[in-house]
């Protein structure tokens, strides 16, 4: 099937037609005609390259009750992305070169999206010892991040062997910043506000050190640090200073860090506890500075489900993680282009051409021209919704955004010139 894009502003762009055939887009043009493609009316409608997420729990295999490569990859396909890369932290551990193909074999068959595993650094995400990270990156996955996410890899010995050891294949470590000791049974941002809600404080130097420790690190032996879900103001400047000295660091921001507060855990509501955890107002506005100047590489979900007893509890027993695949670009909108930090071009870049870049991932990430893949996603900026957790393609309903009236709303999303949304649904048809 081709596909006739019609009035689409590329990056926000002037209006142009797109013509979309076999998998690529074979012509870009005003007043395109396409015999027997079936027409897509873009009119006032932003084409994007196709979202790549880094960070995403599908946690399949062992917690499908919480969420499924397949329904995962829909709520994916739902938020504009056309590439998820899959944490480590399911049940078995993703440590083998048998897990990670389990989950890339069933990420092409559900189909939604492209699914890139990533490998846990240690076995069984213990801290210990190092998994198979060679045998995982020969495998048919072809994994290139690996990360023991939910877990920091505290051991600086066992961390610089883990850098060492990717060097060979190009791989990239994507470290949980948390220091285990200084986060004992942590339950919010330290602050004021902590101690008076009775809740133990999770201090910004838990994270701050680590990332610093792992800069020094990564420089000596020359290797790839990834630094996920960056979540305060002193970590923006220790990753802004390795930059500055030319070392190999890039960072992530998680939507939810780029919108909301500590002030949330005062409701002592469940949904906003999260790991690690809302910060400051300030920390807020230093993560959108960095994301807008380019410290921080990219915008990651870390859509983390969870099944409604995990968060339907008193805050101390409840789950840390947040839902955030199919509202990320509309936050990202809401909180760093529409106030004008960045613009159409710098979405593209932190949502679709620098995750994939990190990842080491070819067919994503592309710009939008003629002989490019058709990795596609058309965006209404002008739209309004109110999320409903209900409507949501996930299992879990874990949004910190029920209720909330967000800006954007995803038309269309191509994967190699097939829909897997169109009109705002889920695309069933035929490809």
């Amino acid at each position: 099937m081709s596909y006739l894009i019609k009035n689409a502003r590329i990056l926000g762009g002037e209006p142009t037609d797109l013509l979309i055939e076999d998998g690529k887009v074979a012509a870009i043009g005003a007043g395109l005609a396409g015999e027997g493609a079936e027409v897509v009316e873009a009119d006032g409608l932003i084409a994007l390259p196709g979202l790549v997420d880094l960070h995403t729990h599908l946690r399949e295999p062992g917690r499908e009750d919480a969420e499924t490569v397949d329904t995962g990859t829909r709520a994916a396909a739902l938020g504009g992305f056309t590439a998820v890369h899959a944490m480590a932290n399911t049940n078995p551990v993703a440590d083998t070169a048998g897990v990670v193909e389990q989950v890339w074999r069933l990420g092409r068959e559900a189909g939604h999206c492209d699914v890139y595993p990533i490998g846990a650094v240690t076995v069984g995400l213990q801290g210990e010892q190092l998994a198979e990270l060679g045998a995982m990156a020969d495998s048919a996955a072809r994994v290139r991040v690996f990360s023991d996410d939910g877990h920091c890899v505290s051991d600086p010995l066992l961390m610089r062997r883990a850098l060492e050891y990717v060097k060979a294949f190009d791989g990239v470590v994507a470290q949980h910043a948390q220091d285990p000791r200084l986060t004992e049974d942590a339950q919010m941002n330290e602050s004021e506000l902590s101690g008076r809600l009775g809740l133990a404080g999770w201090p910004a130097v838990a994270e701050e050190a680590i990332i610093a420790r792992d800069c020094l690190l990564t420089a000596h032996v020359g290797s790839r640090l990834h630094v996920c879900h960056v979540s305060t103001a002193g970590s923006v400047e220790i990753v802004r200073d390795a930059k500055r000295k030319g070392w190999n660091v890039t960072a992530e921001a998680c939507p939810h860090h780029l919108i909301l507060t500590d002030e949330l855990a005062a409701t002592y509501d469940p949904i906003y506890k999260v790991n690690p955890p809302l910060r400051s107002a300030s920390d807020v506005e230093a993560l959108r500075a960095g994301l807008a100047d380019g410290t921080i590489d990219i915008v990651a979900t870390d859509h983390a489900p969870h099944p409604h007893e995990d968060k339907d509890c008193e805050w101390a027993a409840a789950a840390f993680g947040m839902l955030g695949l199919e509202t990320a670009l509309s936050i990202v909108q809401h909180t760093m282009v529409d106030p004008g930090l960045i613009d159409w071009a710098d979405v593209a870049e932190r949502m679709s051409y620098a995750p994939a870049r990190i990842g080491r991932v070819a067919d994503h990430g592309q710009p939008i021209e003629v002989g490019g893949p058709a990795n596609i996603v058309l965006y209404d900026p002008a739209a309004t919704r109110t999320i409903v957790a209900s409507e949501s393609a996930s299992l879990s309903r874990n949004t910190p955004y029920a209720g909330m009236d967000l800006p954007g709303r995803i038309e269309a999303t191509f994967l190699r010139g097939r829909p897997t949304v169109l009109d705002g649904k889920l695309w069933e048809g035929d490809a």
